[in-house]
C-alpha cells in the first residue's frame, strides 16, 4: 500500500475508504467491483490503483485499517475496572457506534470478511483475522459471572446478546433506518431488558 495515501486530505481518504467499505460489505470480495468503488468515491480508477495497486491490495488495507480503528475505539471505550457484563457490552456498543459515525459500513465489512470464501482474500486478512474477536473476548471476560442467576448459561447468554445486537444492526441497514445514536439507544434497551432477566 502506498503510504502517500495518508498524505491525502482526510475528507478524500474517508471518501475512498467509505466507498470501498460499502461495496465490499454488500458484495463480498468476489462480487465487489472497482468500477463501483471509484463511482461511489467520485475518483478515477487510476487513482485507486495508484494508492492500492489492486483490488486485493485495497481489500487488505481496508481490513487492517478497520481492525486497527475498531480496536483503538474499544481499548479507549471500555473501562478495565468494569465487572458488569451488560455494562461492558454497552460500552462496547458505544465504542462501535463512535466508529460508525465516521465509517457507517465498517462493522458490516468486518462481519462480511468473517464469511469470506475466496482464498486470496482470506490470505490477505489471515494475519489480523482473530485480533478483534480475541480482544472482545478479553473485555467480556472481565465480567463477574457470579452476578448471573444460577440457571443462566453464560455462554448462551453471551451468544444471544451478540445475535440480538448484530440482528438489530442488520435490520436497520436493511430498512435504511440506520443511525448510530438511534441504534445505540435501541441496543441499550435490549441490554437492559436482558440484564433484568439474567441477574440475581
Amino acid at each position: 500500500m502506498n503510504e502517500k495515501f495518508f498524505d491525502l486530505k482526510k475528507e478524500k481518504q474517508d471518501r475512498m475508504i467509505n466507498a470501498a467499505l460499502k461495496v465490499f460489505s454488500m458484495g463480498g470480495y468476489k462480487h465487489a467491483s472497482t468500477d463501483d468503488i471509484v463511482a461511489e468515491a467520485g475518483i478515477s480508477k487510476g487513482l485507486l490503483f495508484h494508492y492500492f495497486g489492486s483490488k486485493l491490495g485495497l481489500y487488505g488495507f481496508l481490513y487492517d485499517y478497520s481492525v486497527r480503528f475498531m480496536k483503538l475505539e474499544l481499548t479507549g471505550g471500555v473501562s478495565s475496572t468494569e465487572r458488569d457484563y451488560f455494562e461492558i457490552r454497552r460500552q462496547m456498543e458505544y465504542a462501535k457506534m463512535q466508529v460508525l459515525k465516521n465509517y457507517p459500513y465498517m462493522q458490516q465489512f468486518l462481519d462480511r470478511c468473517r464469511l469470506e470464501d475466496v482464498s486470496e482474500a482470506l490470505l490477505a486478512i489471515e494475519r489480523q483475522k482473530n485480533v478483534l474477536s480475541d480482544m472482545q473476548a478479553v473485555l467480556k471476560n472481565q465480567s463477574d459471572r457470579s452476578l448471573f442467576k444460577s440457571e443462566v448459561d453464560y455462554e448462551k447468554m453471551d451468544q444471544m446478546v451478540t445475535f440480538t445486537l448484530d440482528g438489530l444492526m442488520d435490520a436497520r441497514f436493511q430498512d435504511s433506518s440506520f443511525h448510530p445514536d438511534m441504534l445505540y439507544e435501541e441496543s441499550c434497551s435490549y441490554l437492559n431488558m436482558l440484564k433484568a432477566l439474567s441477574y440475581r
